[in-house]
């Protein structure tokens, strides 16, 4: 058994601490030497066997505060270390945890390692195990310890699952005959549109039931993704070709517009930036235009300007069909981007 002290500053040390004779020497617990750090005396047991209260077939390792009289709260990492340095450490970190020598003085990982691993892996080196221990002492704590690592929000997962169960649900949209149950007051706490539609002083007097024209039974149910959860839905969700998913995104951009959702739109447009080719120029120029995109227009024009071959644009299957259905709106377009072209 050796111990080695590595570092030493204020506030913050470690050890490394070497067991020798694993496997041979008939000890329940090999305990390094007494070892200071923040004016704290500490010491690192090693329980070849396990302790009590836990599954057998594990070794355990414990930090111990050996201080009396003394409360103090620290992290610190526990690491089985490879001294050849050709496997980096398995290590085991321990955040926050209250020292106390008149309650509580050790923390620690009562199943560090399955003791058949560790006997075929390269931390034991024959019959010899390196641990090293770092301390870092917390000076800023409460002494109510109240400090605590919050977990990520969850909200969306529980709106999502409240979408997903159809729970409590009191309207439901029909589009194209599929139904879509949902909440009024999601859909009023995230659309203004909603809102005045499901509340505002010209609703029907029956909204338990409402029909929705002009948009595909895909695209209503991405709105409503995306107003449950904030986000998208999977790719996988949305498309099987490229050019079906560029499709949809237009689309939810549409409905984004139609129901005043601000954030929706711009994630529409950003994606609809990226996704510009020759086929589909000219409507998403129109698009953009129609619903006030101006980012996604530039985006265009720029396009057109750059390609140099205003001919394929010509011939695209959106071009002729946009010049028989809406020509006065085409041409004003046209103009704009062939004016950068031009120069």
């Amino acid at each position: 058994m050796g111990c080695t002290a590595s570092t030493r500053r204020a506030g913050r040390g470690s050890l490394v601490f070497e067991v020798s004779g694993y496997g041979r020497v008939s000890l329940d617990v090999q305990s390094s030497e007494v070892f200071t750090v923040g004016s704290y005396d500490w010491q690192i047991r090693f329980y070849e066997e396990g302790v009590l209260g836990h599954s057998g077939g594990y070794v355990a390792v414990y930090l111990f505060l050996v201080s009396k009289k003394a409360k103090v709260r620290a992290t610190f990492e526990l690491s089985l270390v490879d001294i050849t340095g050709s496997t980096a450490p398995r290590t085991m970190r321990t955040v926050a945890a209250e020292f106390d020598s008149g309650d509580r003085t050790c923390f620690g990982h009562p199943e560090c390692m399955k003791k058949n691993k560790l006997e075929v892996s390269p931390y034991l080196r024959g019959d010899r195990l390196t641990i090293e221990c770092a301390i870092t002492i917390c000076t800023e704590a409460p002494k109510s310890f109240a400090e605590v690592l919050l977990p990520p929000s969850d909200i969306t997962d529980h709106l999502r699952k409240l979408w997903q169960r159809k729970e409590g649900s009191d309207v439901t949209f029909e589009v194209q005959g599929e139904a879509f149950p949902a909440h009024k007051i999601v859909l009023a706490m995230r659309s203004p549109v909603f809102k005045e539609e499901l509340y505002g002083a010209l609703r029907e007097n029956d909204m338990g039931r409402v029909i929705i024209g002009d948009m595909q039974p895909l695209v209503f149910e991405a709105l409503l993704h995306f107003i449950y959860t904030d986000s998208l839905p999977t790719m996988d969700d949305l498309y099987q070709y490229q050019d079906e998913y560029k499709e949809i995104i237009g689309h939810l951009l549409v409905a984004a517009d139609r129901y005043a959702m601000e954030r929706l739109k711009i994630i529409c447009e950003s994606i609809l930036c990226k996704n510009i080719d020759v086929k589909t120029v000219v409507t998403t120029l129109v698009l953009a235009d129609q619903h006030h995109c101006n980012k996604l227009t530039d985006a265009c024009i720029e396009f057109i300007a750059s390609l140099g071959k205003v001919d394929d644009i010509i011939a695209s299957q959106g071009y002729v069909e946009l010049k028989r259905t809406c020509p006065l709106a085409l041409l004003e377009l046209w103009e704009k981007a062939t004016r950068l072209y031009m120069i």
